[in-house]
């Protein structure tokens, strides 16, 4: 049989991490879901390429985050469970540097019963045994110098399995180290639902057990919520807090890939590499935008508002910032009501919409890239009928469906506009007509009812900083 761990794949150059870019930093790499662990099988030729690029990154990571679902697992055969993990750490994982730390959340498919959550345990020994009572092993935290990882469980037996998550510990976990600087969140099921796909319990943690878990990472400040479970990748933003998934580690044909990011006074930064060493995505976090009270009237978005691609070397992306202000209309009809509209001469429909739907006059962005195609949604907050409304929308083409924001103002937080699309602002052709408080066909076009409607914009081009190049070398 063909030994796969450590099989060539396309590119062997060295790949330039992330690095902090002062010396209290940290840089990492989180990867997700290889569901492997059985010789031969399809999962060990793709973890394997995977892996080869996590072996090229110069300098390589100080630690490793997997979120599960590092075997296939699922059997109630305990021999055949401790074989695939014997596999994974013996074979699949034997080229990591021993100093380097792995650490791991429980998965559907490695803890999803009393004596699978046993198994995970004993493989998985060093893993520390602070977490809340019943736990130990399967929950815990980690604190390096300024930095608190803390690695939940979203399938304990104890508290009903798969989609449900502990919140009394982690509270109490992230108040006792409230002075570190840096705080991460891992687990493996994802909070906000992905795609506009929603399953309770199955594809998310259970709605009213995410929202109490959510508030408390938004109460104490967590940077991220790292997680994997489906497998793609995307990122959201809620109330300031971003959702990471990413679990590309090993289950073709889905887009494999694996995260290496850096932490340092700045905040977060990561690229998403696929296993040609390419930057499938990437993100600096948080935004960094100059006050609202210096934008510029909204005219036009210039000559371009497109994703460049990477070539494995520079990744940049386009932001556009809209501040929408004035007084909304009074409780009436439900009829649409144009803030923005942008289209081109040539085409039947706009390309871009940002108005008010319903009656609730819910805030919501529709694109329409390809002709002849429905448009994509994008929903965000209702106005309150005859009031002042202050709102910020922000489009970032580097981050896919979740990089359509909003925010109630300057040094408010942001938080992704809900949507099921598959894709975001990089898709959008620029248009060159715009109309404001009004559609393409004219002023009679979907108005705006309210008044006063005052619209300021900014942009700005971002480029992937990967840190001084001293620390590079």
């Amino acid at each position: 049989m063909e030994d796969l761990t450590n099989a060539p794949v396309p590119g062997t150059a060295d790949i330039p991490a992330i690095v902090p870019r002062d010396s209290g930093g940290h840089q990492f790499v989180c990867y997700a879901d290889s569901c492997s662990g059985v010789p031969g099988a399809p999962e060990e030729h793709a973890f394997a390429s995977v892996n080869a690029v996590v072996q090229r990154l110069r300098p390589q990571p100080q630690y490793i985050c997997f979120p599960g679902d590092e075997i296939i697992g699922l059997t109630n055969n305990e021999e055949d469970l401790l074989a695939q993990w014997r596999f994974w750490h013996e074979k699949e994982v034997a080229w990591l540097d021993k100093s380097v730390p792995l650490y791991h959340t429980t998965g559907n498919h490695t803890a999803y019963d009393i004596a699978s959550e046993k198994v995970f345990r004993e493989t998985l020994a060093h893993l520390p045994r602070n977490g809340p009572s019943g736990q130990e092993g399967l929950t815990y935290f980690v604190r390096r110098d300024d930095l608190l990882l803390v690695f939940v469980n979203t399938t304990w037996s104890g508290l009903g399995g798969e989609g449900h998550v502990e919140t009394a510990w982690l509270d109490r976990t992230l108040t006792s180290h409230a002075d570190a600087r840096f705080k991460l969140v891992i687990g493996h099921h994802p909070v906000h639902p992905v795609g506009g796909c929603s399953s309770p319990y199955a594809l998310e943690i259970e709605a009213d057990n995410g929202r109490e878990f959510w508030q408390v990472l938004v109460k104490h400040k967590v940077m991220a919520y790292i997680c994997s479970h489906l497998l793609t990748f995307d990122v959201q933003v809620h109330q300031g807090v971003l959702q990471i998934l990413t679990a590309g580690a090993g289950r073709a044909p889905h887009a494999l890939h694996c995260l290496q990011a850096a932490l340092d006074a700045h905040g977060l930064r990561y690229q998403a590499l696929d296993t040609n060493g390419q930057i499938r995505n990437w993100l600096e976090w948080p935004l960094n935008i100059p006050s609202s009270e210096t934008w510029s009237a909204f005219r036009s978005l210039g000559d371009s508002l497109v994703h460049v691609g990477s070539d494995g070397a520079d990744a940049t992306a386009d932001l556009a910032v809209w501040r929408f202000s004035g007084t909304s209309s009074p409780a009436d009809g439900g009829d649409a009501q144009t803030l923005l509209c942008g289209w081109n001469e040539s085409a039947v429909q706009a390309s871009l919409w940002i108005g008010l739907l319903g009656r609730e006059r819910r805030l919501c962005v529709l694109m329409s890239p390809v002709p002849g195609r429905s448009p994509s949604y994008w929903h965000g907050p209702a106005l309150h009928a005859d009031e002042r409304f202050d709102i910020q929308i922000a489009m970032q083409t580097g981050m896919g469906p979740g990089g359509l924001l909003w925010r109630w103002g300057d040094g408010e937080p942001w938080s992704s506009l809900a949507t099921a699309s598959s894709w975001g602002a990089e898709r959008l052709p620029v248009p060159n007509s715009w109309g404001i408080g009004h559609g393409q066909q004219g002023p009679a076009d979907r108005p705006f009812r309210g008044g006063a409607l005052r619209i300021t914009c900014h942009q700005q081009q971002l480029a992937l900083c990967r840190g001084n190049d001293e620390q590079q070398g």
